[in-house]
């Protein structure tokens, strides 16, 4: 077994390599899948809804379950923990793809999403740390810039690669991907000085896991269906109200707990909420945008699958070059003055592109796309990484899940919202998800979120914080597992 790298070693960059893979894999299957929705939905008899819970169910999954993801490395040791999720969610993959048509197929693929959600959620917290305890303070950014930038370049080519393989393949094979992409992580990772050391003292509550996957779930299905039942729905009210319950609950049991599932001791630090929350509102953003411009192209504008998935090149080349660009400046400047320039430019562009819907022509909606390309550029990696350093290191693998816990969160409310507002906006029509009224007005609440994440960032986020080396610490005594007792 390898010995665990430490920094400066040049084994950095094949670990670099392997979490890279792992996230990117991760990310891809966020958006991979909406170019493929219309011609499953036919396949499998998908209605709108049924349609969002298969880009939901995966997010949810992962949301719900990324804290206990930090847990289990803690549990089973980084390296154990990581391997599993590659195997859960490669054999999950295979389940999705091999969804039979009929009544089967909607309630088959969905268990499937929810798997892969599953073993996303070990992968995820593992990553993250790893990469940033391979690095020393001056390449951070840098290596926080390749390792969030290249994942967020597949989140855009999701519906690029998922068009090319409906079109030519089929919409299975965007799920058979996985299959040698997980192989050829889970070589890496054999090869790849990964830790293995458990965490001593390391405890699961089953209570906390219900109550949190219950909670967010409720909820989620609750806003989900007001899209159609409407808020005053006894059905909405009961779920969201439920959900909530369940979450609070939950929360209250995290402030209680000698050993929290979820570390909320790391939301005392200023600058670490405010990264954790603007990329839940930026997550809320994102994917609410590429599943409903995928609809719209297909649905609206009749471009077919392959050309759908093109049609999101003046997002992703964008984003590609901002992504290098706002690592750079993080380590020069610090957080404040990449992300919250991102923000702006994501805000602004959303509004620009969303003006543009109603028209029908695809070359108005370009320039929006591209200023919310170089908006998601500036932001992820600097947020991600200011997050994730601003704890000690035994502390990392939970910061990096209480992030995505709330990043994925963002996600599948996005989802839910902004697909409530565009059913609402316009209802059903046939052969049709929504007009193009609906899925504008949908645009603008994810233009909102962006503007909330700036105004978070703005009042949180630190001035100038170029190496933030562990502001957040636990109790001497304890471990990254055990809260304060």
């Amino acid at each position: 077994m390898s010995a665990p790298v430490t920094e400066g070693s040049p084994k950095r960059w094949l670990v670099l390599v392997a979490m890279t893979g792992s996230l990117s894999m991760i990310m891809l299957d966020q958006t991979v899948v909406s170019v493929a929705l219309p011609t499953m939905g036919r396949d499998l008899s998908l209605d709108p809804a049924g349609q969002q819970w298969v880009v939901n169910a995966y997010v949810l999954a992962l949301a719900a379950l990324v804290a206990l993801g930090g847990k289990a490395a803690d549990l089973l040791g980084p390296r154990r923990a990581f391997r599993s999720g590659v195997t859960l969610f490669f054999l999950a993959s295979v389940g999705c793809g091999l969804s039979p048509a009929g009544d089967l197929g909607e309630a088959t693929i969905i268990a499937c999403r929810t798997l892969q959600g599953a073993g996303a959620a070990l992968m995820v917290p593992v990553s993250g740390a790893i990469v940033i305890a391979s690095f020393g303070p001056g390449e951070r950014g840098r290596a926080m810039a390749i390792f969030a930038g290249i994942s967020q370049i597949f989140v855009a080519l999701g519906p690029l690669i998922g068009g090319l393989l409906t079109e030519y393949v089929s919409w299975r094979a965007v799920f058979f991907l996985n299959v040698p992409v997980g192989i050829a992580t889970l070589v890496l990772v054999a090869i790849a000085p990964v830790p293995a050391e458990r965490v001593p003292g390391t405890r699961v509550r089953p209570l906390d896991v219900v109550l949190v996957v219950a909670g967010l779930a409720a909820t989620t299905f609750g806003i989900q269906l007001a899209g159609t039942d409407g808020l005053s729905s006894p059905a909405v009210l009961a779920l969201v109200v439920g959900g909530l319950a369940a979450t609070g609950w939950f929360v209250v049991r995290q402030v209680r707990a000698s050993d929290p599932l979820i570390h909320v001791r790391l939301f005392t630090d200023r600058g670490f909420t405010g990264a954790a929350v603007v990329m839940g509102f930026v997550q809320f953003g994102l994917l609410g945008l590429v599943l409903y411009s995928s609809i719209y192209l297909q649905e609206l504008l009749d471009f077919g699958p392959m050309s759908a998935g093109l049609a999101v090149l003046p997002l992703i080349l964008p984003l590609t070059l901002a992504a290098q660009i706002g690592g750079r400046w993080f380590d020069r400047a610090g957080v404040r003055g990449p992300v919250l320039t991102g923000l702006v430019l994501c805000a602004v562009g959303t509004v620009l592109w969303l003006l543009a819907l109603p028209g029908l022509d695809y070359a108005l909606q370009t320039p929006g796309m591209a200023l919310v390309g170089v908006g998601l550029g500036l932001t992820l990696s600097p947020t991600n990484t200011d997050a994730l350093a601003r704890v000690g290191v035994s502390e990392r693998t939970q910061a990096s899940g209480v992030v995505q816990t709330v990043r994925q969160l963002g996600g599948t409310l996005g989802v839910a919202v902004i697909g409530a507002v565009v059913i609402a906006a316009d209802g059903e029509q046939p052969g049709q998800t929504a007009a193009p009224a609906g899925i504008a007005a949908g645009f603008g609440v994810a233009a909102g979120a962006f503007v909330l994440a700036a105004l978070v960032g703005a009042l949180l986020l630190a001035r100038r914080s170029p190496r933030p080396t562990g502001t957040v610490k636990l109790p001497a005594g304890t471990n990254p597992s055990v809260g304060p007792g």
